[in-house]
C-alpha cells in the first residue's frame, strides 16, 4: 500500500466499499466517518499504513445476519436520510457517539454530532433516531 493512501480511498476505490462517502476531503464534513477500532475517525485524514492491523467498520459492516443495525432502522423510521448523502458517516458517528456513552440528552447528541454536517437540514431527525435508540439501549 503506497503510504499517501487515505483509509477513505483504500475502503472505496481498493475494496470497492463506497458506503462512506467522500464529502469536503478536509474532514470537516464527517460524510466519510468511520469506525476504526470502535471509535469515530474521518477516513479522508487517515492514511491506511497508520491503521495496519486495526478494525474498520463502515456501513456496509453494521448490520448483522441480514438485520439492520438498530440505528439503520430508527434513521428509516424517523426519516433521517432525506438525499442520503451523509447518512452513513452519520450512522457510524452516532454508533460510536453511544459507544463512547457520553451523550444523554438532545443537546449532548447534537453537540457529540456536531462533526457531521447535513446538507438536507435533517438534523432534528438524526436526533430523534440517535435519542431512540440511546434510550432503547439503556432501557
Amino acid at each position: 500500500m503506497p503510504p499517501w493512501v487515505t483509509l477513505l480511498d483504500l475502503l472505496r476505490d481498493r475494496l470497492a466499499l463506497t458506503g462512506t462517502k467522500k464529502g469536503c476531503d478536509h474532514g470537516q464534513c464527517g460524510a466519510c466517518t468511520v469506525l476504526v477500532d470502535g471509535r469515530r475517525v474521518n477516513a479522508c485524514l487517515t492514511l491506511a499504513v497508520t491503521r495496519d492491523g486495526a478494525s474498520v467498520t463502515t456501513i456496509e459492516g453494521l448490520a448483522r445476519d441480514g438485520e439492520l443495525h438498530p440505528l439503520q432502522a430508527a434513521f428509516i423510521e424517523h426519516d433521517a436520510f432525506q438525499c442520503g448523502y451523509c447518512t452513513p458517516g452519520q450512522i457510524c458517528s452516532a454508533a460510536g457517539l453511544i459507544a463512547e456513552g457520553k451523550a444523554k440528552t438532545e443537546d449532548e447528541i447534537r453537540e457529540l454530532m456536531s462533526g457531521n454536517l447535513c446538507r438536507c437540514g435533517a438534523y432534528p431527525n438524526i436526533v430523534a433516531a440517535i435519542q431512540q435508540v440511546i434510550e432503547k439501549s439503556s432501557a
